[in-house]
C-alpha cells in the first residue's frame, strides 16, 4: 500500500474503531520528514475527519539549532493554517538512562501536560521504526510484549496515543514529500552511530534489506503475532491477579506459590505494568520468585530495581515506587486544593464542607505537608489522650515502610492531621475541611 492522503484517511477511520472519534488531533511535530508528511496530509484531510488540529513541537535544547527548528515548525504550521504550540523541556543528562531515553521521557511528559480528554496524540512512527524497535527489543532480551513493538493505539494520560503511519515505509513517505515539495529538518543527531537505533538504521538494516528486501514487512508481521501472544499472556495474568485478591499493589504469597514459576513471573510483570512502575528486569524478577517468595515467614525481604521495589510482609508481596528520601516540604494551598506527594505516593486533596475535618481557622493559617522525622505526637479527634504517632501507626497496622512515608499535615508548625487517617482534636470542627489521600499505595 502506497502512502497518500486517502490511505491515511482509511488508517485513521480504522483506528477510530479502537479509540473512538477524536475531538482534536494533536500532532507530535518535530519537523523531521515523518512528522512533516503527517502534518501536511492531515491538514488536507481535516475537513473530512471533523476534528481540530494542533501541532505540538518540543524543543529539547540539545542542539544549537533547536530554536531555529522551532521557528521553522511554527512557520510551516502557519502556512498550513494549523494551530501551533512550542514546548520547552529540560533533559536530565545525568539520569543514568542515556540522553535518548531522557529526552523521550521529557518530551512525553510535556505532551501529557497539554492533552485533554477526547484528544489523539498522533505520532509519526512508521513501518521501519517498528522493525527497528522490534530488533532493539530482541537484542535487549524482551519477551512477547517487547517483541510486539510499537502499538497502533494505547492510552496516554487523558488521551490516546495513535500511530497511523505504521503500515507505511519510510521510502513511501519520502515519495509523498517529494511529490509535494516538502521541506523538513535533518537533525544531525540522527546520524550519530553511538545511539543504538541509529546504528541499526544505518549499519544493520541496509545489510538486512539487501538480502531480504521486505525485511520491515516481515518483522512487522512478527510483531503482530508477538502482540497476539502478549495479549493472551495478559489475559492469563489478569485471571491470576483476580485469584490473588485483585489488588495489584499487594499479592498473596500463598497464591503466588501455588502457581508455577512461569505464571508467577507473568503475573508479576503484568502487575508492575498495571501499577505504572518501571519495568522489572529479568534478574530482579527472578530474585522475587526464588528469594523473596520462599523467604521464611518472619523475614521482610526486599528486591529493588531502578525506581521500584518489591517487599514481603505478613503473607503478601507489595509492589511500590522507591521512596524519595529527599522529598521536600510541600505547601497544601487552599486555592489549588491539593498537593502532589511524589512518585508512587499520590496526592492530598482538600474537601471543604465535609461533615468533619480541619477548622476554617487552621486551614486559613496555611498548611504544609512534611515527612516524618520521628517523635511526633497527636491527640486524634475523639480520643482521650495524646499518643505517639509511631504507636498509632503500629496499632493501625500500617506496613513498616509506609510508616515513614505517611504525609503529615502541619499548620503553624503544629501537626494537625496525619494524611486522611487522623485529624488533631484541637484542629477539628464540624463541618470542616476533610483531607483525602488519593492514589495512595497500600498501607496494610
Amino acid at each position: 500500500m502506497s502512502f497518500d492522503r486517502e490511505s491515511l484517511g482509511q488508517a485513521l477511520r480504522k483506528l477510530a474503531q479502537l479509540a473512538g472519534q477524536p475531538e482534536r488531533l494533536v500532532i507530535a511535530y518535530s519537523g523531521g520528514l515523518d512528522s512533516e508528511v503527517l502534518l501536511h496530509a492531515l491538514a488536507a484531510l481535516r475537513g473530512s475527519f471533523g476534528a481540530d488540529l494542533l501541532a505540538l513541537h518540543v524543543d529539547h535544547g540539545l542542539q544549537d539549532e533547536s530554536h531555529a527548528w522551532s521557528a521553522h515548525c511554527a512557520s510551516r504550521a502557519n502556512d498550513l493554517g494549523v494551530e501551533f504550540r512550542a514546548l520547552q523541556v529540560a533533559v536530565d543528562k545525568t539520569s543514568g538512562q542515556g540522553v535518548e531515553a531522557a529526552a523521550r521521557e521529557a518530551r512525553y511528559a510535556a505532551f501529557r501536560a497539554e492533552l485533554q480528554h477526547g484528544d489523539w496524540l498522533l505520532s509519526a512512527h512508521h513501518k521501519d521504526d517498528q522493525a527497528e524497535t522490534l530488533l532493539l527489543n530482541l537484542l535487549r532480551g524482551s519477551g512477547p510484549a517487547g517483541l510486539a513493538g510499537i502499538g497502533e493505539v494505547q492510552p496516554f494520560g487523558p488521551a490516546w496515543l495513535v500511530r497511523p503511519l505504521l503500515p507505511f515505509a519510510r521510502e513511501e513517505l519520502r515519495h509523498y514529500a517529494a511529490a509535494h515539495d516538502l521541506e523538513w529538518i535533518d537533525d544531525p543527531s540522527n546520524e550519530d552511530r553511538s545511539f543504538d537505533r541509529n546504528y541499526l538504521r544505518h549499519e544493520v538494516f541496509p545489510v538486512l534489506q539487501a538480502r531480504w528486501p521486505d525485511a520491515s514487512s516481515r518483522l512487522r508481521q512478527s510483531g503482530v503475532l508477538a502482540g497476539e501472544a502478549a495479549l493472551l499472556l495478559d489475559q492469563l495474568a489478569d485471571s491470576d491477579l483476580n485469584s490473588l485478591g485483585a489488588r495489584a499493589d499487594r499479592l498473596s504469597v500463598t497464591g503466588l506459590l501455588a502457581l508455577d514459576e512461569e505464571r508467577q513471573r507473568n503475573v508479576l510483570r503484568y502487575t508492575v505494568r498495571e501499577l505504572g512502575l518501571p519495568p522489572v528486569p529479568a534478574s530482579a524478577l527472578q530474585s522475587i520468585v526464588t528469594d523473596l517468595l520462599p523467604a521464611r515467614a518472619d523475614a521482610q525481604p526486599v528486591v529493588q530495581w531502578d525506581g521500584a521495589e518489591a517487599r514481603r510482609y505478613r503473607g503478601r508481596v507489595y509492589l511500590l515506587s522507591q521512596a524519595d528520601e529527599s522529598s521536600p516540604v510541600r505547601t497544601l494551598p487552599v486555592d489549588a486544593g491539593h498537593a502532589e506527594l511524589g512518585p508512587g505516593l499520590g496526592l492530598l486533596r482538600l474537601e471543604p464542607g465535609a461533615c468533619r475535618g480541619l477548622s476554617t481557622a487552621v486551614v486559613q493559617a496555611g498548611l504544609e505537608v512534611r515527612r516524618r522525622k520521628g517523635g511526633e505526637q497527636i491527640k486524634p479527634l475523639g480520643q482521650a489522650h495524646t499518643k505517639k504517632l509511631k504507636k498509632l501507626l503500629q496499632e493501625e497496622g500500617v506496613v513498616p515502610w509506609m510508616r515513614e512515608r505517611v504525609p503529615l499535615v502541619y499548620s503553624s508548625d503544629t501537626l494537625v492531621a496525619v494524611a486522611d487517617l487522623w485529624v488533631a482534636d484541637e484542629a477539628a470542627s464540624s463541618p470542616g475541611t476533610a483531607i483525602r489521600w488519593e492514589d495512595r499505595p497500600a498501607l496494610h
